[in-house]
C-alpha cells in the first residue's frame, strides 16, 4: 500500500526531470506542485489529476511513479 509520503517522493520524481516540463509533462506540473501541500483525500483526488497529465511521459522511474499514483488513489 502506498502512503502519503511515497506519493509525495514520487511526485519529487516527477518535478526533477525537468527537460520533460515542455513536452509530456505540460501540464501535470502544477498539478505536481500542489499536490505537495496536500493530504488525505485531496491528495488521492490529485493523484488522478497528475497521472491523467503524465500518459505520455517516459522518464526514469515513471512505471513505478505511476504504480504507486495509482495505488494510494485506489487506497490499496
Amino acid at each position: 500500500m502506498a502512503t502519503g509520503q511515497d506519493v509525495k517522493d514520487a511526485i519529487r520524481c516527477i518535478l526533477c526531470d525537468e527537460k520533460s516540463y515542455k513536452t509530456s509533462l505540460n501540464y501535470a506540473i502544477g498539478y505536481c506542485t500542489l499536490a505537495l501541500r496536500m493530504t488525505g483525500d485531496a491528495l488521492k483526488v490529485q493523484c488522478l489529476y497528475i497521472l491523467s497529465n503524465i500518459t505520455h511521459w517516459r522518464g526514469t522511474g515513471a512505471k513505478e511513479v505511476r504504480l504507486i499514483l495509482k495505488q494510494f488513489a485506489k487506497g490499496e
